[in-house]
């Protein structure tokens, strides 16, 4: 099969068991790539990893939206990309397949390593207008270093290269669950270009009702502008997700992030992604247990939002 093709295999090779991808308005695709990890690799086998978790969320129904998006939703799985090519090769792959894909749906792209949040973020953009976009990030580490272990890009510049490029605005950045140790250059980057930090510190022992200022402020800051969603599974303390490159204690809950993802649906999302689960490091599925339910509790909310008008 040649590079650029989307391979198809059976329902349970697909997320939630859903179709192969046609016509449907969502989308799922799996970005296969860990070749700039600074720590312990195998994000690379992340996708297939969800998508196993996937299959054991009963009928789909989401008890918050009351939805399912299996009819809306199709399984591109895997893009096929140059892994031992340099990183400029495989983000140029990553961003040709990407636009293809949000061209006709509205798109959850399974990682890899964090690196592939560049490309998708340059094809969104290149699709909503060219105007920058807004950006909600979650993970346990900045991203906004202006190397990488003397490398010029890898998966803890990107957020920096972005803002750069001027691929998302400042204005409208906002990370959530961040703490983990840095500079303060790098550290409160996104802050002093005009964005907001919710450090994981500070959201200690809230949860429900305690996390309402800040879902709040990230619903004025960011309006009804086109937003992107990066999930950074390392966002979620290692008792919840072990099964990562670089865990980071202290961190969020499962049901933390679920609530910022129910109550900011109604956000202008135009595509999401999540990265950095390595099942060679998981303990009983919990990251990628974790992971399937995010990406399914963003798709329920969206169809929901679609089938509501």
């Amino acid at each position: 099969m040649a590079l650029g093709q989307f391979a198809y295999a059976n329902n349970s090779n697909r997320f939630m068991a859903c179709a192969p991808l046609d016509a449907q308005p969502f989308a799922i695709a799996g970005v296969p790539c860990d070749g700039v990890v600074t720590n312990r690799p195998g994000a690379r086998f992340g996708p297939q990893a969800i998508r196993a978790a996937s299959l054991m969320l009963c009928d789909a129904i989401h008890p918050v939206f009351d939805v399912s998006p299996l009819a809306q939703l199709g399984d591109a799985l895997d893009m096929r990309l140059p892994n031992a090519s340099p990183l400029p090769e495989v983000r140029r792959h990553i961003e040709a397949q990407a636009a293809a894909l949000m061209a006709k749906h509205h798109c959850v792209f399974l990682g890899g390593d964090h690196s592939v949040t560049l490309s998708l973020l340059r094809a969104a953009k290149a699709r909503h207008g060219g105007e920058p976009l807004a950006l909600v990030h979650f993970d346990a580490h900045c991203d906004t270093w202006r190397d990488h272990f003397g490398e010029p890009s890898g998966h803890g510049t990107w957020t920096y290269e972005a803002l750069q490029e001027g691929l998302v605005s400042a204005a409208h950045t906002v990370q959530i669950g961040i703490r983990s140790s840095g500079e303060r250059a790098a550290r409160e980057y996104v802050a002093d270009q005009g964005g907001q930090i919710f450090t994981a510190r500070a959201l200690r022992g809230l949860d429900g009702a305690g996390l309402q200022p800040a879902i709040d402020a990230i619903r004025a800051r960011i309006g009804q502008r086109p937003c992107y969603l990066t999930l950074d599974i390392d966002c979620l303390d290692p008792a919840f997700a072990p099964g990562t490159g670089t865990p980071e204690p202290g961190g969020m809950t499962s049901s933390q992030v679920l609530t910022f993802l129910e109550e900011l649906a109604d956000l202008n999302w135009i595509a999401m992604d999540c990265v950095e689960v390595a099942p060679a490091y998981d303990h009983a599925e919990l990251t990628s247990n974790a992971a399937a339910t995010f990406v399914w509790t963003y798709l329920s909310g969206q169809v929901a939002k679609r089938l509501n008008g």
